[in-house]
C-alpha cells in the first residue's frame, strides 16, 4: 500500500484498522487529510483482502475536526477572493474536500468509526459516513461548526437527520454544544459505548471480523441497497431491492450456503 502523511493502515486477516494519525495535534484534519482520504479509501477497496475497515484516531483523540490554522494559511487567498472566479474555486474546493466522506459512504466495504475522547466537527462529518458508530463513555462529540462562523458543509447536516432525527440534528447543529458518548447512544448517533478504549477497539474489531466473515457480495449489495433508500419511498426501494436480489442473489456464496444448509455444515464464503 501507498504511504500517506496523515494515515496509517493496520491489517489483521480479512479486517483493517485505518488510523488517523496526527496524535500530536488530536488529529486535527490539515490539507493532507482531505486530499488524501479518497485515495486512501481507494486503497482499502482495491485490496481484496480486506472486507470490512474500522477507523480510529492514534493519541488521546479521535479527531478535534478541521485545522482552522494550516486550511486559512493554505487557502486564504481562494477564502477571500473578492471575484466571481474565487468564489466558483472556493465552491470547488469545498466540492473536493467531500470526496473522502462520499468515498467512505459509498465504498462497497462496511466502515466502523470507533471514538475516543473528542470527536468534533469534521470528526462527526466523519463517523456520519461510516456504516456503525461506537464510541467511548469519555466521548466528547460536537457539531461545532456555528462557534467558528462555518455552516458545516463536509456532510453531517445531509447524513445526520436519517441517523439521529431532525431534532437532534438541529439541536446539534445550531448550538454547537457538545454531548457525551452517553448522550450519543441515547439519540442513536452511536449504537455500543465502552469504558475504555481497548474495549471499545476490541469490540469495534469484532464487529468487523464479523461482518467480514458474511459474503461479500450481499454486503456489498446491503450497502447499495441502504444508500439507495435513505431518500427514497419505501416502494421505490422495495423494487431496487427486489431487482437486486433478482439480478445477483443466485451468486456462488448462495449455492453454498443451500449446500451447506442441506448437509447441516457451516458455509465456506470464499467471494
Amino acid at each position: 500500500m501507498k504511504s500517506f502523511p496523515f494515515f496509517e493502515i493496520e491489517k489483521e486477516g480479512s479486517i483493517a484498522t485505518l488510523f488517523l494519525n496526527r496524535p500530536d495535534k488530536r488529529n486535527a484534519m490539515d490539507w493532507s487529510y482531505w486530499r488524501d482520504l479518497p485515495f486512501v479509501i481507494e486503497e482499502i477497496e482495491n485490496d481484496a483482502a480486506i472486507r470490512a475497515f474500522v477507523i480510529a484516531g492514534r493519541g488521546k483523540s479521535f479527531s478535534t475536526g478541521l485545522d482552522l490554522t494550516n486550511f486559512f494559511t493554505e487557502f486564504k487567498d481562494t477564502i477571500q477572493g473578492p471575484l466571481g472566479d474565487d468564489r466558483e474555486k472556493f465552491y470547488k474546493l469545498i466540492l473536493q474536500m467531500q470526496e473522502g466522506m462520499n468515498r467512505i459512504q459509498n465504498s462497497p466495504k462496511p466502515s466502523i468509526a470507533a471514538v475516543q475522547k473528542h470527536c468534533i466537527g469534521g470528526g462527526l462529518d466523519l463517523i456520519a459516513a461510516c456504516d456503525i458508530r461506537y464510541a467511548t463513555l469519555d466521548a466528547s462529540i460536537s457539531l461545532r461548526e456555528a462557534k467558528v462562523g462555518i455552516v458545516a458543509d463536509m456532510g453531517s447536516l445531509n447524513r445526520l437527520p436519517s441517523i439521529i432525527g431532525q431534532a437532534h440534528t438541529r439541536e446539534l447543529a445550531l448550538t454547537g454544544k457538545d454531548i457525551s458518548g452517553e448522550e450519543a447512544l441515547a439519540m442513536g448517533l452511536v449504537t455500543k459505548v465502552f469504558p475504555t478504549v481497548e474495549e471499545l477497539m476490541k469490540a469495534a474489531k469484532e464487529t468487523a471480523l464479523e461482518i467480514a466473515e458474511n459474503p461479500a457480495i450481499v454486503i456489498r449489495g446491503v450497502k447499495q441497497v441502504m444508500n439507495y433508500c435513505m431518500d427514497k419511498s419505501i416502494p421505490a426501494g422495495l423494487d431496487y431491492v427486489a431487482t437486486w436480489n433478482a439480478g445477483q442473489m443466485d451468486s456462488k456464496d448462495f449455492r453454498e450456503a443451500i449446500n451447506a444448509f442441506q448437509n447441516r455444515k457451516k458455509p465456506n464464503f470464499n467471494s
